[in-house]
């Protein structure tokens, strides 16, 4: 089995310079392979992404939506990111393996898109759909709850949780090196960001997830 994830960048339109978050967001996706087989940005601000290994699939996102909400896009006193993103993950396997992945197929595709069709109505921005009907709507409701604080993250929540997705063993006093400011800054952000809860959440994916693959 393989993950699949179908995604879009909210608001990207309302952007003068789309290479803000275009070379930031391919910088990332490429290191979890090559365009356009492992990954491919489609239709100005849509893309997809394999991920061989379905544990890995929710950290991928996690880790997308803190690369986005960190892009300093705009100057306001909140410093909040004009722009969002919408992501569903679709477990399943992959039948056809082509050398674009918009022309690949199998059931991890089919679920990707049937959820991304439908984020917008059921008004969240992540989402999964695997062969499991019971452990998608439990996965679904952390998402939708957690959605609500990731959705509203400032730019600098974005940046420290970026750091911390990306180095999960680095200190905190590390992390705030890397950004230039202080290790009581990283804390603030890092709780302002509900970061602890996101953490547990991905690990108890980890866990349920590996009682069905």
């Amino acid at each position: 089995m393989i993950a699949i994830l179908t995604a879009d960048i909210i608001n990207s339109r309302d952007l003068e310079n789309q290479n803000l978050w275009i070379s930031p967001l391919k910088n990332l996706l490429r290191t979890w392979g090559n365009t356009p087989k492992q990954w491919e940005i489609f239709r100005g601000d849509s893309f997809q992404l394999e991920i061989t290994d379905p544990m890995e699939s929710l950290l991928a996102a996690l880790q997308i939506k803190a690369l986005v909400k960190s892009l300093p896009l705009s100057t306001g006193s909140k410093r909040i990111s004009p722009i969002d993103v919408r992501m569903a993950i679709g477990i399943g396997e992959k039948n056809h393996d082509a050398d674009r992945i918009s022309e690949s197929n199998g059931e991890a595709f089919i679920r990707s898109g049937e959820k991304f069709e439908q984020l917008k109505s059921e008004m969240t921005n992540l989402a999964i759909n695997s062969p499991w009907k019971e452990w998608n709507t439990e996965i679904n409701l952390y998402l939708k709850l957690a959605g609500i604080q990731m959705d509203s993250w400032s730019i600098s929540s974005g940046e420290v949780m970026s750091e911390i997705l990306h180095n999960p063993d680095r200190t905190q006093a590390q992390i705030g090196k890397t950004l230039n400011i202080n290790q009581n800054s990283v804390s603030k952000r890092y709780k302002a960001a509900h970061g602890q809860n996101i953490l547990e959440l991905e690990k108890l994916f980890r866990k349920k997830l590996s009682q069905h693959l």
